[in-house]
């Protein structure tokens, strides 16, 4: 059974910075494309940045420049480095990981990201 276990969230002033991470027990860790997404109240679950096998990543117009999206394959974890947070990143933020090769996705519970003064 796949679980994917977030932490490292909580509440961060304005211009902060928290560091996310998704620990999985899953085999072939390394074969799976992995991603955060977040979740504000009232809206829809996007997605925030993602990191391929290969190691290419991709962002959300709205946090490039600021959050970097790594994996450490020896270690089974993807991290998620928020830097200059802003109060419209609160959200409640889930690691993903996605089999191509099966079309599985699998996520985690979530951690509660919130920005505020």
């Amino acid at each position: 059974q796949v679980q994917l276990v977030e932490s490292g969230g909580g509440l961060v002033q304005p211009g902060g910075s928290l560091r996310l991470s998704c620990a999985a027990s899953v085999s072939w860790f390394s074969t799976y494309a992995k991603g955060w997404y977040r979740q504000a109240p009232g809206k829809e679950r996007e997605l925030v940045a993602a990191i391929t096998w290969g190691g290419n990543t991709n962002y959300a117009d709205s946090v490039k420049g600021r959050f970097t999206i790594s994996r450490d394959n020896a270690k089974n974890t993807v991290y998620l480095q928020m830097n200059s947070l802003k109060p419209e990143d609160t959200a409640v933020y889930y690691c993903n990981l996605h089999s191509s090769s099966t079309g599985m996705d699998y996520w985690g519970k979530g951690t509660l990201v919130t920005v505020s003064s």
